[in-house]
């Protein structure tokens, strides 16, 4: 039986001239687990903001959405409030008083509950989740999972019967993000609640859903289950589609097309991987003693060069010696770019150190990723490093040169810092003037040229290029074609969906010309295909001389794309070195793949290791992954 029942849904906000949904048809069983996905602003959240009255988006709406063969908008109020449940991508925009037992008590108050129900539902939800030992502390004191999880509690107080959640995992370390998605499918299969929630992190929510829905450009492209919607995908041969399976999957297709394997059905699970590789070990082993033929070059390696194809040319449309040819890192330099030596970091006198001792050396050119748990300090050491906090002891060098003695505007304008929060970064109310702000402000461009369509397809000036020492060939109009920012120049920044509001505030920074990036959780919101293109811009930027340190919990594009690592932990670095040495020797805290097939490849991390160690040596000459990019070759 459907609970809920889309037909023939369009919606569009108001003075676009697009659908920002259509002709969406969708049924809902009770009781299933949905999962929506696609490329960032295809709509997800448009999606699930209308299957909830009370935050359905304002603009033009037909169609019909029916709840329990009734109209949604129909619905009494508090119905709606209370059995259809929604938790939002960011757990601050959630929470709203200062401890846990407060916070979850809060919404039946105002529903006006007897507080003796209050009481009963609180025990029973905070024993469920084991929240015994956290009911008294302050909110702001927990961890990222932690006040996501204090979000989904507060909401169950209701005993909804369905559960809309946006991409609730994607500010979670991959530990509490496996975690949250364990306790959604125990709330399913045990209470069998309806879950439906948009992602982009889907290794682990993929094999679980009932139903996966593939949204396009505001159209439903597939729908069926994993299984299903896996082959139709790799049988349909859409590049860019493959790139939205879970990793596993894709390694299935790259090794099905170069080997002789044999297999009932596509891996989706470690697990499944694990039983996959056993069957076909000796054709693997053999493989990557001997080398395969010459298909190796699909899937991944299709994305990554089409992709890689179309950046380049939105840079440039010179020859073939302009792609991306990869060697090893480089060796150190005798004097580190940025070293900070001996950090020690709090927020208050009485609260507890952050950061401690910490010591870390950064070299020109390096593009470290800093990982950790929620809650680690890596926000809070990235904000030292840009100079945004003070530690209270210890110091942070730029060239040998003490941070605090350099006076903001050239310390601004060397190291430019992107928020974990990209809201944080808009003051102006159009993209547009977001961007020609960013590009004036450190860079003093000529402000007369407007962002407009006509300046975009226009052949730029000399003068009207980023100046700098590291990028002075990059020009505006590269980076905002890059970003795919060009036609949402008329909208408010806080219009656009989390992916487009994260490339708008990178691209506000970069305009910028710093010579170190920052960037707090980058890849928060992104696409897979988002995330390629994104790494082209990183790579293209790192050629001129950028240096890039990144905070992140998204193990997959670390181990793809970082030239370091540094594990964060009890204000700690606890190890600093190459993502192989770090994702191959941890047994939790690594790639799916890596867990799939550490006992016959143990140093391969992505699908594209794997190919490149399964065959033929060709298939790593145009690897966008691999972990340093040749400046003379572009």
């Amino acid at each position: 039986m459907a609970i809920m029942e889309i037909k023939n849904l369009n919606f569009r906000y108001p003075g676009e001239q697009e659908n920002a949904l259509t002709g969406v048809n969708l049924m809902i069983e009770e009781g299933s687990f949905v999962v929506l996905c696609g490329p960032s602003g295809s709509g997800k959240t448009t999606l699930l903001r209308n299957l909830k009255k009370e935050i359905t988006p304002i603009g033009e709406k037909t169609g019909q959405i029916l709840y329990q063969d009734k109209e949604l908008e129909s619905l009494d109020l508090l119905k709606s409030i209370s059995e259809i449940g929604m938790v939002f991508q960011d757990p601050e925009n959630q929470i709203v008083l200062d401890t846990v037992i407060q916070e979850l008590a809060f919404s039946l108050e105002n529903l006006g509950l007897a507080p003796e129900v209050i009481k009963k539902r609180t025990s029973e939800i905070v024993t469920f989740f084991g929240l015994e030992d956290s009911l008294d502390k302050l909110i702001h004191e927990l961890s990222g999972g932690q006040k996501q999880i204090v979000n989904l509690c507060s909401v169950l107080m209701f005993q909804p019967k369905v559960l809309l959640l946006d991409e609730p995992t994607s500010q979670l370390d991959p530990i509490g993000a496996k975690k949250f998605i364990k306790m959604l499918y125990d709330l399913n299969q045990e209470l069998s609640l309806t879950v439906i929630l948009s992602e982009h992190r889907l290794e682990d929510v993929f094999p679980l859903a009932d139903k996966i829905v593939y949204l396009e450009a505001g159209k439903i492209k597939y729908q069926g289950n994993p299984k299903q919607i896996s082959k139709t995908i790799m049988e349909s041969k859409q590049t860019r589609d493959l790139a939205f399976l879970p990793a596993i999957a894709r390694m299935y297709q790259n090794l099905n097309n170069t080997s002789k394997i044999k297999t009932e059905q596509i891996p989706l699970t470690v697990r499944e991987a694990k039983q996959f590789i056993k069957e076909n070990k000796q054709v693997i082993k053999s493989n990557s003693r001997s080398g395969a033929n010459e298909q190796n070059n699909n899937n991944e390696h299709n994305i990554s060069n089409k992709l890689n194809d179309g950046v380049n040319n939105k840079f440039n449309n010179k020859s073939e010696h302009n792609k991306f040819k990869v060697i090893r890192s480089k060796s150190p330099t005798p004097d580190p770019l940025l070293k900070c030596q001996e950090i020690y970091f709090k927020y208050s006198p009485k609260s507890p150190l952050i950061l401690k001792d910490l010591s870390l050396t950064i070299e020109a050119g390096d593009f470290l990723a800093v990982l950790g748990g929620n809650g680690a300090g890596k926000s809070t050491l990235l904000k030292v490093l840009a100079g945004l906090l003070s530690p209270q002891k210890g110091n942070v060098y730029l060239h040998n040169k003490k941070l605090k003695q350099i006076d903001n505007p050239e310390k601004y304008q060397k190291i430019g810092y992107v928020a974990q929060n990209p809201l944080l970064h808009f003051t102006l109310d159009t993209v547009e003037a977001e961007l020609e702000h960013s590009g004036v402000k450190v860079n003093n461009v000529n402000t007369q040229n407007s962002l407009n369509t006509k300046f975009i397809n226009a052949k730029l000036r000399n003068d009207q290029l980023i100046q700098g020492n590291q990028v002075s060939q990059i020009t505006r109009e590269q980076i905002i074609t890059l970003f795919d920012l060009q036609n949402l120049f008329s909208k408010h920044p806080y219009d656009l969906s989390g992916g487009q509001q994260q490339k708008l505030a990178i691209a506000c920074v970069l305009l910028n010309n710093p010579d170190i990036l920052l960037l707090d959780e980058p890849t928060k919101g992104l696409d897979p295909i988002s995330k390629v293109n994104f790494m082209q811009i990183l790579n293209k930027l790192r050629q001129k001389g950028l240096t890039i340190i990144m905070s992140t919990h998204d193990v997959e594009f670390t181990a793809g794309y970082a030239t370091k690592c540094a594990l964060l932990f009890n204000g700690e670095i606890s190890f600093s070195g190459s993502p192989t040495d770090f994702f191959s020797s941890n047994y939790y805290y690594t790639t799916a793949i890596n867990r799939a097939i550490r006992d016959y490849l143990p140093t391969a991390l992505t699908e594209t290791d794997v190919i490149k160690l399964c065959n033929t040596a060709d298939s790593h000459k145009n690897d966008i992954n691999n972990k340093d990019v040749k400046k003379d070759d572009f």
